[in-house]
């Protein structure tokens, strides 16, 4: 799948594993090296049905007013939220990576 990053700051977490971006700067060492771990499950993905499979991501697609947002648990606490997009075959292989949400707040 082919991964895009909203901002900065996930761009950052992702491959240089911290940021200076103060939303992710205090996110603990496990959260980051299991958020790399989520993105690297769907850069291997040809499409998003190949992640369906992975129980520990959890994924759904959001209703009511997060409409149109995918989800992945990172873990029990933190959740990525991404945006997908099919190609011209109508194959779910773009994911727009929006932001790492705490769960419940």
């Amino acid at each position: 799948m082919n991964i895009e990053f909203q901002s900065k700051g996930l761009e950052d977490l992702y491959f240089f594993g911290s940021t200076e971006e103060k939303t992710y700067n205090k996110l603990s060492k496990d959260i980051i090296k299991r958020y790399i771990k989520v993105v690297n499950y769907l850069k291997a993905a040809n499409r998003i049905e190949d992640i369906y499979p992975i129980k520990s991501l959890h994924y759904e697609k959001k209703k009511g007013n997060l409409k149109g947002i995918d989800v992945v648990w990172i873990n029990d606490q933190y959740r990525l939220l991404f945006e997908s997009s099919a190609n011209g075959q109508n194959i779910i292989v773009n994911a727009l990576l929006l932001e790492i949400s705490k769960h419940y707040e």
